[in-house]
């Protein structure tokens, strides 16, 4: 087995002067009068979070609160694979291993401020009972980890986590995720249910199915007409990571401004903010997801994933998830299927929809997140 290299950040002071240089040298472009957020990024607001990034920003003071998170190295299939590795802390029963898998535009960074409560619930209220040990990977082309030199897809990456758990000494463990998350982890469940304990989803993915429409449930068919209105209306990104990937890198390499629009739209877009992205995100909280993109150069090669898993075979998105399958419905989330869609792509044992959160739950709210963890793997613990 290949042994973990403890693993922390330092961003060269160069590098920093660097990114100054370029924030206050921004060339903005005009917009249309009382566009805000209707047509993209606010720009009112990115002038805000830009300026605030360039002359109030402590990335130093960041990257250090990051570094105090447990954090490895390893290769993996090829790839140096970074992770988060913190183990249970004074646990009261069985410990279940998690392994918590990110989306797009972030990182292990989705996940930061669950780590407490999942290792050390006595400390927060719940039941220590309830700890686990708990690792969350970034994958190849994001974050800290190796970027491939050719894209790999949610299967692939399903299986470099069960590798990584080997690794770490984890046979049987539990699997949790959304956004791409929720891809791996489906594989994981699908490619490794041996192993996989059970598994749980912010979503059900993107919808696919090929068979007759009239099979369908009239909630059905009215959540599929809904997610196509959703991609003709908010899914260009998604169709320039497909198709064009590079060309978008290209600028969102080069320039911090750029990059700070792309994902702060989404973050505003996809959360359950009301339209104000800082009910649910600080600038500093915003600006740490947005440096460590910027500080790794990933913003290209973490668009690429789209490109490769818009190339897996649809037999493989046809395939029931027969592990048992938990659900937890966020009100601010992009896409929320109706009941029997969980039953017909996932032996679907929980669904809930808590009160608040949205794409980014682990993030918005993670007492609410980690919640929902500790209620569904609790029958699993001895499993």
């Amino acid at each position: 087995m290949p042994t973990p290299e403890p693993f922390v950040s330092r961003t060269a002071p160069a590098d920093l002067e660097d990114l100054r240089a370029r924030l206050r040298a921004t060339r903005w472009p005009d917009t249309p009068e009382e566009a805000g957020w209707s047509a993209g990024a606010d720009l009112g607001y990115l002038r805000e979070l830009v300026a605030y990034w360039a002359e109030e920003f402590d990335w130093g003071a960041r990257e250090a609160e990051l570094n105090a998170i447990s954090r490895f190295r390893v290769p993996v299939g090829g790839f140096g694979i970074h992770y988060a590795h913190v183990r249970a802390v004074a646990p009261a029963g069985p410990v279940l291993p998690i392994v918590l898998a990110h989306g797009w535009p972030d990182s292990f960074w989705r996940y930061t401020k669950l780590l407490p409560l999942l290792t050390d619930p006595g400390a927060h209220g719940a039941d220590p009972a309830d700890a686990f040990d708990v690792v969350v990977p970034d994958m190849p082309g994001f974050g800290y980890s190796g970027r491939p030199g050719v894209p790999v897809d949610s299967i692939a990456v399903a299986g470099l986590w069960a590798e990584l758990m080997d690794v770490l000494g984890y046979r049987r463990f539990g699997a949790a995720g959304g956004d791409i998350g929720s891809h791996v982890s489906r594989y994981l469940a699908l490619d490794h249910p041996d192993r996989v304990v059970a598994v749980h989803r912010t979503d059900a993915g993107l919808p696919f199915f090929a068979g007759d429409p009239a099979e369908l449930t009239r909630e059905e068919r009215d959540w599929l007409a809904e997610v196509a209105s959703w991609g003709a209306a908010e899914g260009a990104y998604a169709a320039m990571h497909r198709t064009k990937p590079q060309t978008a890198a290209v600028g969102l390499n080069d320039s911090p401004a750029g990059l700070a629009a792309w994902i702060v739209e989404k973050l505003r877009a996809w959360s359950d903010c009301g339209g104000d992205v800082e009910r649910s995100y600080t600038k500093d909280e915003i600006l740490t997801n947005i440096m460590i993109y910027w500080s790794t150069g990933t913003i290209g090669s973490s668009m690429r994933m789209y490109r490769a898993n818009a190339a897996i075979p649809p037999a493989q998105l046809a395939r029931r998830v027969e592990v048992p399958s938990g659900f937890a419905i966020f009100p601010g989330d992009i896409v929320r299927p109706p009941r029997a869609w969980f039953d017909r792509v996932a032996n679907t044992v929980r669904v809930t929809e808590p009160a608040r959160g949205g794409h980014f739950a682990a993030f918005e709210e993670p007492e609410l997140y980690a919640h929902e963890l500790r209620e569904f793997f609790r029958p699993y613990r001895t499993g």
